[in-house]
């Protein structure tokens, strides 16, 4: 059975400081054969209302409760998710835009979108949800109703329940299965053409939070894009950086986000920017955040900023080629 895992973007009463073993129960040796590419994080947004009134904010947080409580769902502690919607002006609920479903995606690494409304019509008391995959926009729904005097939290139970089969079913029509990075980087070199690729120079620091770093995966990551796809590289350490056109700089960082029994779910985040060096002109700034499950807290780190960095160079990298292309 496909595990998942649930990204709060609100804060809820009583469940803040709540460990992932205590809100998702055992079975923990089950998960010892999982590998991440099961694993599909899940944004819980808001619920607007339509003829109902002040039931949208316990709807969401009533549903957010019974998810957590469901053995098949992983809770990660998103504590910074609503600075991440402020920083980006987004207030999402009820109908969500494929641009911005995407772009929730990137940021907080969520494959998959929760959001809904709350119907009222005459004594009936209707929970609509949908379920938006991030990465391709496609959208499911879930519903349940019930009479409006009857218990909400039992309500909630019930829309909690039908999400929970609607992700197990379909989560291959949400979430597009992984490409490997070969077919991703012959993708990448087909959209580059043939414009001329600029000299660069990938210099990215990371850190994992409470593990000394390995070797820098995000940066490793970058250079393997951009050498497969025609890019002249200048070392960092041993180049001349006279001899780059074009600096990428960054930053990246992973720490654990949740474990349940042998499992930990690691979440990485990826800053680059890239700088035109003789004119000091900013070409491109992004960041991507990623989230994988593994057995090694180390292993499920540098997975979660390899994923990170190579979104990051297929979207950057296209972008330096267009600017050298001009001149």
């Amino acid at each position: 059975m496909k595990r998942f895992l649930l990204a709060a973007l609100f804060l809820v009463p009583g469940l803040v400081g709540l460990s992932p073993a205590d809100a998702l129960g055992q079975d923990a040796k089950k998960d010892d054969k999982k590998d991440d590419s099961t694993v599909c994080p899940v944004a819980l947004l808001g619920f607007e209302e339509r003829g109902a009134k002040d039931l949208a904010a316990k709807v969401a947080d009533l549903l957010f409760a019974k998810l957590v409580a469901k053995p098949d769902f992983y809770l990660v502690d998103r504590a910074d998710l609503k600075k991440v919607l402020d920083e980006q002006t987004l207030a999402l609920s009820g109908a969500v835009k494929a641009d911005e479903a995407a772009k929730v995606g990137q940021l907080t690494g969520a494959k998959v979108l929760v959001t809904g409304s709350v119907i009222q019509v005459d004594k009936k008391l209707y929970l609509v949800a949908k379920l938006i995959g991030t990465e391709n926009g496609r959208v499911l729904g879930a519903s349940v109703e019930a009479p409006a005097t009857d218990d909400l939290g039992a309500l909630a139970g019930a829309l909690a329940d039908k999400l929970d089969e609607t992700l197990s079913k379909n989560r291959e029509k949400l979430v597009p299965k992984p490409v490997a990075a070969a077919d991703r980087i012959a993708d990448l070199n087909k959209k580059l053409g043939d414009a001329k690729r600029p000299a660069a120079m990938v210099q990215v620091s990371e850190r994992h939070i409470g593990q000394p770093a390995v070797d820098p995966a995000a940066q490793t990551e970058v250079m393997r894009f951009a050498k497969e796809t025609g890019f002249d590289l200048v070392d960092a350490e041993t180049g001349d950086k006279s001899k780059a056109d074009v600096l990428i700089t960054g930053e990246g960082f992973s720490e654990v986000a949740g474990r349940v029994g042998t499992l930990v779910s690691v979440r990485a985040r990826v800053e680059l920017k890239a700088v035109d060096r003789k004119t000091g002109k900013v070409l491109a700034v992004d960041r991507q955040t990623a989230i994988v499950v593994d057995l090694a807290e180390q292993v499920a780190g540098k997975a979660a900023l390899q994923q990170a960095a190579a979104d990051l160079a297929e979207r950057m990298l296209p972008k330096l080629v267009t600017v050298e292309k001009k001149k």
